[in-house]
């Protein structure tokens, strides 16, 4: 592995994430792959190298506040979201948070396509879909610090209840619930995305916004780790901003947009019904 990242947890972020199966992970079989015409090597199967080397990589529990105890507000506070997010089962939005809950490309490529306007896929937006892909290792590896710092139950657990996508359990179970992975991820493409679009701003940062709170809806998250998760994930596109390679990326990222934007190029995507699934219970 060429940043020298522990197998161990870049396997478990993978599982967790979805982007692989348990069995693929343990086999370690990494390779370089072609991502839209580049080469690019992967840190272990599904999961492409990103930008930031292991010795640049964030130490998120020394900023992050550590979890809330359980007998605080904090966790009170927590535990009332918990009770209103649990109303939503069965809505379009919990149907909306299932879809949220998939970080494996190509589908996780087109979370930001009703917030952008435009289709984002590795054959119409190559330099944009390699820059997310290789974001989500940079952005995802970052709370695991202070996730195995804290080692908080997630509610789910805590609270004997199911969570939104049940082949997942086993994995989250072994997974700290703070600060939230998703959220970190979803917070940081927000953040590049609105840096590469200013115009959109507003509605790419509503949709990563939602997009944490899809973990709550899923009952995988307490609020406090959506909001702590919001905090790496920004801290983590900081970082990157330091990478000249990451810049570059920037800029062949912003070439697409341009031209698909120029393209006119309807959606396929329904956006009328995402629109209305976020816009219920929140």
């Amino acid at each position: 592995m060429k940043n020298g990242y522990s197998l161990t947890m870049a396997a478990l972020l993978a599982i967790t994430l979805g982007v692989v199966s348990p069995s693929l992970a343990a086999s370690g079989n990494a390779k370089q792959v072609t991502v839209a015409g580049e080469q690019v090597d992967e840190i272990m199967p599904g999961m492409l190298e990103g930008y930031l080397s292991k010795e640049e990589q964030l130490d998120s529990k020394e900023f992050v506040l550590p979890s809330p105890p359980e007998d605080s507000s904090r966790q009170a506070g927590d535990t009332g979201w918990a009770d209103s997010m649990q109303k939503l089962r069965g809505s379009a939005r919990y149907e909306l948070a299932i879809s949220d809950a998939d970080l494996a490309f190509p589908a996780a490529a087109g979370v930001f396509s009703c917030a952008l306007g435009i289709p984002v896929s590795e054959e119409e937006t190559p330099a944009l879909y390699i820059l997310l892909r290789r974001t989500l290792t940079d952005i995802g590896l970052a709370p695991y610090s202070a996730k195995n710092a804290y080692q908080r139950e997630r509610p789910f657990m805590v609270r004997q209840e199911t969570v939104c996508t049940p082949q997942d359990e086993e994995a989250l179970r072994k997974d700290g619930s703070y600060p939230s992975g998703h959220t970190a991820i979803g917070w940081g493409w927000a953040l590049i995305l609105t840096e590469l679009v200013p115009d959109r701003a507003e509605e790419i940062l509503a949709r990563g916004r939602s997009f944490g709170e899809s973990r709550n809806v899923c009952n995988a998250h307490w609020y406090s780790d959506v909001v702590a998760g919001r905090l790496v994930g920004a801290a983590a596109v900081a970082k990157l901003h330091t990478k000249e390679e990451f810049l570059k990326a920037m800029d062949a990222a912003r070439a697409d947009i341009e031209r698909m934007s120029s393209e006119g190029k309807s959606l396929e995507k329904d956006c009328t019904a995402e629109a209305e699934a976020l816009a219920t219970g929140l």
